[in-house]
């Protein structure tokens, strides 16, 4: 969807996160069409979402009529149906929809949405959860897995790269893993402390913010390391 933010979005099932996503895109300026099937969710957006609509997402000549065959994007944000989540996201596929976003529940709806034709696939639930385990583990302040098996953390530098540069200390060579940003816990000359980028000749101090890239057993050794 970064591709082309500013490309209207059609958002089918309006629960607590079809609702966030649709009301986040608009507030970014992204035209959103809602669509739910409870006609007492539809009323209760209706003062905060442009286009919002009741209408059965498994009917393809319902989907038709709302012009949803006219979107590029769409994302499937229905929750615990899945014979429904499945479905819609088939007939959007028929449709020709080249970019489905569609909600998981679990590994195998994961599987079975991926073949009927959604692009990506999320699991919000999962992936909160395991973002919060990460965040509860060591000095990691932020988390992001960016692939299957590489991730972006903001944590703290361990002790026995404190004090001297970067090149010296062998984090790449010892952990597997790259400091690319530092936020100095100084402040400078007045200033507040930002993020610049790191370099071999950066040296670390007790304190310092630092993001840190590479594969996610890597990154989680180098945070809990001393």
């Amino acid at each position: 969807m970064a591709d082309t933010p500013n490309d209207p979005v059609v958002v089918i099932g309006l629960g607590r996160f079809g609702s966030a996503l649709a009301l986040e895109l608009t507030n970014r300026g992204t035209e959103v069409l809602g669509i739910d099937s409870r006609p007492k969710v539809v009323q209760a957006l209706s003062g905060s979402l442009p286009h919002v609509i009741t209408a059965d997402s498994t009917d393809i000549e319902a989907l038709r009529q709302l012009g949803v065959a006219e979107f590029h994007r769409a994302v499937v944000a229905i929750g615990t149906d899945i014979q429904a989540s499945i479905l819609t996201t088939s007939l959007l596929s028929e449709l020709g929809i080249p970019d489905i976003w569609a909600k998981a529940i679990s590994d195998q709806h994961r599987h079975i949405l991926t073949r009927v034709g959604a692009t990506k696939v999320v699991a919000p639930e999962h992936d909160m959860g395991e973002r919060v385990a990460h965040l509860l583990s060591g000095r990691i302040l932020d988390y992001v897995e960016v692939d299957a098996d590489f991730a972006v953390i903001k944590t703290t530098p361990p002790r026995d790269v404190v004090g001297r540069p970067l090149r010296e200390s062998r984090v790449r060579s010892r952990w597997g893993v790259t400091v690319v940003a530092v936020k100095p816990q100084a402040t400078l000359a007045g200033r507040q402390p930002e993020f610049t980028h790191a370099t071999p000749d950066t040296v670390l101090a007790h304190g310092d913010l630092i993001l840190v890239v590479g594969p996610i057993d890597s990154v989680e050794r180098f945070a809990t390391s001393d």
